[in-house]
């Protein structure tokens, strides 16, 4: 079980879970040893990995990636204002990259932000480190530290009326605007609260999100015992257009 912060109230009201992981939406920030940005809310850019890039992929975004990340989720949305996204695993085999399956996924209601703020309904675009995991379900075999909790139940309705039970049953935080190493409950916000936080990958529930992006729970259980973090897996997101450049 992932090591606590006494001073973090570790969220469970459901009004605080109702963002996602907590209202959060983001702004780039370095991925590199999975820290979010502390002075600046621009990401941070690595010398990128060598070999064969990854398809989608431009030389601006590649060169975001940290050089060691031998992992990396690939979240392309559908367009700027598309809530409808896909993901797909890459692992490094010396220097190619190897994908997984394709997922179809969701992200925020209205797309994606270069520049987000908390309550925007658009997910962050950029590179963020995945170092944390947890969720109201027991650990499926999880290689990220992982956190059980009982408040990651998600009540209520999305917006498109669809039942949001089950939505964290697992969950993988992504590092924007987030402490690494606590639990994806951890309310810590380096860049403070109108910045957003609490942005995750969790189980999808049929429909758009605040931030977060979502895949099938069969898919997070997959992700959740493949991610390594001797691997230093990260999250490239965006829509394509942005990713591309």
């Amino acid at each position: 079980m992932i090591q606590r912060r006494t001073a973090v109230a570790l969220l469970a009201s459901p009004l605080l879970l109702s963002g996602c992981g907590g209202g959060a939406e983001a702004a780039p920030s370095p991925a590199d040893d999975g820290r979010a940005a502390r002075a600046t809310a621009s990401p941070t850019a690595g010398s990128g990995p060598q070999g064969q890039g990854i398809p989608g992929l431009g030389p601006k975004t590649t060169a975001a990636i940290p050089e060691r990340a031998e992992q990396v989720v690939v979240a392309s949305g559908r367009g700027r204002n598309s809530p409808v996204s896909s993901v797909v695993l890459y692992e490094r085999d010396d220097t190619t990259w190897q994908p997984g399956a394709r997922w179809p996924a969701h992200n925020g209601k209205d797309g994606w932000s270069e520049h987000h703020m908390a309550g925007d309904l658009r997910s962050p675009v950029g590179v963020y480190g995945l170092t944390d995991a947890g969720g109201l379900l027991a650990d499926p075999g999880s290689k990220l530290p992982y956190h059980r909790s009982d408040g990651f139940h998600a009540p209520g309705t999305g917006f498109e009326g669809e039942p949001l039970e089950g939505s964290f049953d697992y969950v993988v935080a992504i590092n924007y605007n987030r402490e690494p190493g606590t639990s994806p409950l951890d309310w810590t916000r380096p860049l403070g609260a109108a910045r957003g936080g609490g942005v995750w990958l969790h189980v999808d529930h049929g429909g758009p999100t605040h931030a977060c992006v979502s895949v099938a729970k069969a898919h997070m259980k997959e992700l959740l015992r493949t991610l390594d973090p001797a691997r230093h897996p990260v999250v490239v997101m965006g829509y394509a257009d942005w990713l591309a450049q």
